[in-house]
């Protein structure tokens, strides 16, 4: 009887391995057969391996030969995720643009609205300030939602938000309590869009591709930014050029909502065994981040490092220009600080996509960074363009390759937790610290006559160069206890097995 068994289970098996081997799937996690239409949208990625007869992968699915006769489960990705990230990329443009629309042109608008740089730097502020106001509504959002609720009050809040500051910047004489309403929108939408990052590739993309899913949708968002520094000046020269610019980024603003209508809410199969586990409620996901050491410890120079990235973003034209820069050249500068930061970005997530290892790349990437925050002191003062682009691509190239790892990492070490509440407390907490960055850079700024910005020229920010350094310089101890402490995790591991039973490489090891 035994051996009549044992025959019947090695048929079942080969039977299993041929029709695999054609791409016809059995039950999925969910109890589902794949049907003809699901399977024609999924990716030809590899699907199975064999070894001595036995099927050892069939995409993170578990050793079949360990499920006495039952069908595995299928672990799938598909070629519709592309559509949802790549709104998720535009959107982050988009509102990211929104921010930084008069930054770059922060004294040619100050002219326009009859005041001065301080307050048209408030524009900013707020921004910042509103994500924090809308964070605990995006975390509930991600958590009830998924990406789709999020990408969808996202496009409604930056609609209505572009055409509102247009209309303040249209009125006679500008309204600019009505722009700065309009401005506060658009803050209050970006939360939902620059935290939904991880909460997609953990949803659609299997753990061979997820940093660079969420490096692409993360960084897509300071690209947006760099978009601003570097056409904004172009499209506003002279103060009455102002609505115009306003109205051509809510013209684009405006198209780039609409495909988030049709964006999926999720994919037919999992992608991998974690994405299959049930998250925690919102109250035991925070319970357990704010128990997590290793949480806490990458939440500090995270937060920090994204606040001086948008305080150096926001005042880069004040930093320059008063050595003699034009706000074309500190455009240039803004855009090379992204630029440069995409193009590392794209070179380092494929590598930790690969070998995850996310604590090597954190903690050389932020020596890097906080030392470019460092060199920046002196760099306006050669009132040369060489050192000032040389240092912005240097800190562009190592924080943008450190965000995406920062978050995967994060998402690893708090996993059971939603993917959603960890990485919208991080950013939550770089907005807050930007803003503040703002606020007191710009009361470190110079006087009309130097003094207070360490002599001449006028108008220096001399000394918030130096505030922003130390800063940097002081979250540099935290990322060497990352690891050493605490505990949590184990998101990768459960992807290795899938769910039960040990995974195999193609060579026969464990892990991806």
């Amino acid at each position: 009887m035994h051996e009549a068994s044992s025959v019947v289970d090695r048929s079942f098996r080969g039977e299993q391995e041929r029709l695999l081997g054609h791409d016809i799937e059995f039950e999925d996690m969910t109890g589902r057969i794949v049907d003809d239409k699901d399977r024609a949208d999924m990716d030809t990625e590899p699907r199975q391996e064999t070894n001595g007869g036995q099927i050892s992968r069939v995409d993170g699915a578990p050793d079949m030969g360990e499920q006495d006769g039952q069908a595995p489960p299928v672990y799938r990705v598909y070629k519709r995720r592309w559509f949802g990230l790549l709104q998720l990329v535009l959107m982050n443009i988009i509102v990211s643009w929104d921010w930084l629309s008069f930054s770059p042109v922060a004294n040619t608008a100050a002219e326009y609205f009859s005041t001065t740089s301080s307050i048209i730097n408030w524009l900013s502020t707020a921004f910042l300030f509103a994500f924090v106001a809308a964070a605990p509504f995006t975390i509930y959002a991600l958590h009830t939602g998924g990406p789709r609720l999020a990408l969808i009050t996202s496009s409604l809040l930056i609609l209505s938000g572009n055409w509102i500051r247009y209309a303040g910047t249209r009125a006679s004489p500008p309204n600019f309590p009505v722009t700065m309403f309009g401005q506060i929108l658009i803050g209050l939408a970006q939360p939902f869009v620059l935290s939904a990052p991880t909460h997609y590739s953990s949803l659609w993309f299997s753990p061979r591709g997820r940093v660079s899913a969420t490096a692409i949708a993360s960084l897509a968002n300071p690209f947006g930014g760099a978009l601003g520094q570097l056409i904004n000046p172009f499209l506003a020269t002279s103060p009455s050029d102002i609505p115009y610019m306003t109205l051509y980024i809510a013209l684009i603003s405006s198209i780039a909502t609409i495909p988030s209508l049709f964006i999926p809410a999720g994919p037919p199969t999992p992608a991998s065994a974690s994405s299959t586990v049930k998250p925690l409620p919102l109250k035991q996901t925070l319970r357990l981040l704010a128990k997590n050491a290793n949480f806490i410890l990458l939440l500090l120079p995270f937060a920090i490092y994204v606040g001086l990235f948008n305080a150096l973003s926001s005042l880069l034209t004040q930093i320059l220009t008063p050595y003699g820069f034009s706000e074309e050249d500190s455009g240039i500068a803004g855009a090379l600080l992204i630029l440069v930061g995409l193009v590392g970005a794209a070179i380092t997530s494929p590598f930790v996509d690969k070998y995850k290892n996310y604590l090597v790349f954190i903690r050389i990437l932020v020596p890097i960074t906080a030392l470019s925050y460092l060199a920046f002191i002196w760099a306006p003062g050669t009132r040369s363009l060489a050192l000032p682009y040389l240092v912005s691509s240097v800190l562009g190239a190592a924080s943008f390759s450190l965000v995406p790892v920062a978050l995967e990492w994060a998402v690893e070490i708090t996993w059971p937790a939603g993917p959603e509440a960890g990485s919208t407390i991080c950013w939550s907490g770089g907005q807050l610290l930007g803003g503040v960055f703002i606020v007191v850079s710009d009361a470190l700024k110079a006087d009309d006559d130097g003094a207070g910005g360490g002599g001449s020229p006028k108008g220096n920010m001399g000394k918030a160069l130096v505030f922003m350094a130390v800063m940097a310089l002081g979250a540099v101890p935290c990322v060497m206890f990352l690891g050493r402490v605490g505990g949590g995790g184990g998101r990768l591991e459960v992807d290795k097995r899938g769910g039960s039973g040990g995974l195999r490489n193609r060579d026969g090891g464990s892990g991806e």
